[in-house]
């Protein structure tokens, strides 16, 4: 048995993730040019028909997968594909819809209320204006982005939390907030890749770069990347 020293004796602290160094911007071009060469025409994981429904399942897509989302919208737009079809669907109408994604009470509100200020406000129309689409109910910084990007073709990067781990566990772009890890990119990535690197490094982190176990040995950017911990292939993925 161990010693009553041994047994009060203070357990040495948790070990912390290295933190890696950041990118030079050669190796930040040379990462976002190996992601751009495995998957050329990036999209969203989202589906959509237009701004509205685009608009629509970002928020909805809140702490929910894209997959959940889109199994909820399927039937959702095709009654209330339009902001006056979801004014006249309402609050209770829209939760029929959406009860299998997280915080649903709260989106249902939100939904219908946007769709009121799209057609009080805007004439029916999402407005391509961060300041106008950051004032409608539920749209925050990273859903006003998404819209821009997808819908309205602009350069920007919506951190969720996919690029938020990537930004800081490969040196592209390291920060403590989203907000500082979005302009870290926006200075560091190149200018012509911009667009595309919002669903190029969500992709990566979804499927490549995951939270819990990374599969660096599928990492087509790998040699670029500056994480200390690689993981290797598990014996049964090395075998033939």
């Amino acid at each position: 048995m161990p010693t009553a020293a041994a047994r009060t004796a203070p357990r040495p602290p948790p070990q912390r993730p290295r933190k890696p160094k950041p990118m030079t911007r050669a190796e930040v071009s040379a990462f976002i040019d190996a992601l751009a060469a495995h998957n050329p025409a990036p999209e969203t994981e989202l589906s959509f028909a237009d701004p509205f429904t685009l608009l629509v399942a970002v928020v909805l897509s809140a702490q929910a997968t894209d997959l959940s989302v889109n199994r909820a919208t399927e039937t959702l737009f095709q009654v209330a594909p339009t902001p006056k079809a979801m004014i006249e669907l309402g609050v209770d109408g829209v939760a029929s819809h959406i009860r299998s994604i997280g915080l649903w009470q709260t989106k249902s509100r939100n939904v219908v209320q946007l769709a009121r200020e799209l057609e009080s406000s805007h004439d029916g129309k999402v407005p391509a204006d961060r300041t106008a689409l950051e004032a409608l109910p539920g749209v925050g910084r990273k859903t006003a982005n998404v819209v821009l990007n997808v819908a309205f073709g602009e350069a920007t990067m919506a951190v969720d939390t996919h690029i938020f781990r990537l930004g800081n566990r490969t040196g592209l772009a390291p920060g403590k907030t989203p907000r500082e890890v979005e302009d870290g990119l926006h200075k560091r990535l190149p200018r012509r890749r911009l667009r595309d690197s919002h669903h190029w490094l969500i992709l990566h982190g979804r499927y490549v770069c995951k939270a819990r176990r990374p599969e660096c040995w599928r990492c087509v950017a790998a040699a670029w990347c500056h994480y200390r911990d690689k993981v290797t292939a598990p014996e049964t993925e090395q075998r033939p």
